[in-house]
């Protein structure tokens, strides 16, 4: 018996958990209450919002990358009066001495036998003549002065494929983040409706053993009295003694089951642990309202199913990454614009104050880099596409077999609920024989016995009816209608 008990709550002790938030007086909360409340109030759910505001985010950097871009610097350069040395002349100052000019003329006829200093200033003679001038000439020089330039860039993106891909992938990543934020909301709608539905089971099984303590103890009280008198002997008493002492301890553990499960339903909420929280609903109100039997009549469309629609999405992005892979053998054409203000300058400067080009590029040969990454590329679609249809499959054979537990959930809750009927008149014509004297305390004891196994078989069908059901709308995606 207590063994059953306990199976009540073993399963669920592993599901998805959220961190505490600090809460003030008593939460009172019906179950839509506490979706509504553990929606707003969930961390994991706010991080996933964050996560859509920054793939929006994502989207317009996207869409940015092609349109103007203006940068503006300001340089500053110090050559520490550095002078520049140049040795072919051009000193406007400089003059050759008569003894300068009469050497170049020597050394103009050696080097042509036959001319007259007449002759110097004709072709060679006269170039090599005033090479030979220029030689003479002290190396000039330019002062390298401090600069300072302010700059402003404007560069535009023509065109290029791989941008438009560039684009409507971000855009697919905001779709995708979307879908996970629904899908994450879908599994905190399950984890709170399972942990409320515990608690409410929990709540009945510990009403059960309570009840059933009191009234093991009326009888327990009746055969000491009856031992006292002489009508009952000793061995009787210590039957329904240690029966009830089973019980408490049993009561005991139970109520620390049902606070630790309150703190798991806390902290799906979002709330601190120990936070006073009361629930409303009623747990036959709400079976009653669930409506089991109309569910397995609803049709399932893998489309509706949040996690195939992620795995479509996902397809639909590697295909758009193929198609990027593709454009890498196109070309691409930018376009830019320089204005230098020059606020400091050298004596030597050759960088123009407006400046603008483009920049068109072609791919030509690559050794077979674009084939192999755009046949990985292709790969990777076709795998996450086939990956999406193995899904579809594999939701309509879940389909299938969660349709089947709950119909069995159903067959057997309803086998049960008869069980607790029997075991009630059971119980019952066992306490009235032995206050007649017809019944030993050991039929008492096994027939009580018998129905707290039969309570605790009729709330696990209770439980297993609900999280069927739960898993099959979630399935389906209808938790959103709850």
């Amino acid at each position: 018996m207590k063994k059953a008990i306990i199976l009540l709550v073993l399963p669920f002790l592993a599901g998805p958990f959220l961190a505490a938030q600090d809460s003030e007086g008593e939460i009172v909360l019906n179950l839509q209450e506490a979706v509504d409340y553990a929606l707003k109030n969930n961390k994991s759910l706010m991080n996933a919002r964050q996560e859509l505001i920054k793939s929006d985010k994502s989207v317009w950097e996207a869409i940015s990358q092609g349109l103007p871009q203006v940068d503006g610097t300001l340089d500053y350069m110090t050559y520490f009066n550095y002078e520049l040395a140049f040795s072919f002349g051009g000193n406007e100052d400089f003059e050759f001495t008569p003894e300068q000019l009469n050497q170049a003329a020597s050394q103009t006829i050696a080097a042509f036998p036959g001319i007259t200093p007449q002759d110097l200033y004709v072709h060679s003679a006269g170039n090599f003549y005033d090479m030979t001038l220029q030689g003479m000439m002290p190396p000039s020089t330019i002062l390298m002065s401090d600069q300072m330039t302010a700059k402003i860039q404007v560069a535009q993106l023509v065109f290029s494929g791989q941008y438009i891909v560039g684009i409507q992938t971000a855009k697919l990543a905001k779709i995708i983040s979307q879908q996970s934020l629904d899908n994450s909301e879908v599994d905190t709608k399950e984890a709170v409706i399972n942990a409320y539905y515990l608690v409410l089971i929990s709540e009945s099984s510990l009403d059960m053993v309570d009840k059933n303590l009191r009234n093991l103890k009326i009888i327990r009280d009746q055969t000491a009295k009856m031992f006292e008198a002489g009508m009952a002997e000793s061995i009787d008493l210590d039957q329904f003694q240690v029966t009830v002492n089973q019980l408490e301890n049993t009561k005991r553990s139970m109520e620390r089951n049902l606070e630790m499960t309150y703190n798991m339903l806390r902290f799906t909420l979002g709330i601190k642990a120990g936070t006073p929280l009361k629930l409303t609903d009623d747990l036959n109100s709400l079976f009653e309202e669930m409506e089991a039997a109309d569910v397995l009549l609803q049709d399932f469309n893998k489309e509706d199913n949040i996690t195939y629609q992620i795995l479509n999405s996902q397809a639909e992005i590697n295909k758009k990454l193929w198609g990027m892979e593709k454009w890498n053998y196109g070309p691409s054409l930018a376009a830019f614009y320089n204005y230098n203000l020059k606020l400091r300058t050298t004596g030597f400067d050759m960088t123009p104050n407006h400046l603008a080009g483009f920049s068109f590029s072609l791919p030509i040969f690559s050794s077979g880099m674009r084939a192999a990454k755009t046949t990985q590329a292709r790969i990777d679609y076709e795998i996450s596409e086939r990956n999406a249809e193995i899904l579809g499959d594999q939701l309509e054979l879940q389909d299938d077999q969660l349709k089947f537990n709950l119909q069995s959930s159903l067959d057997n809750y309803f086998t049960q609920k008869e069980n607790v009927d029997v075991a009630q008149r059971v119980l019952d014509s066992y306490q009235l024989k032995y206050k007649q004297g017809m019944a030993s305390s050991l039929d008492v004891t096994q027939a009580n016995s018998n129905y707290l196994d039969a309570q605790s078989s009729y709330l696990n069908a209770v439980f297993e009816v609900m999280n069927a059901q739960i898993s099959l709308e979630k399935l389906m995606n209808n938790l959103s209608t709850l």
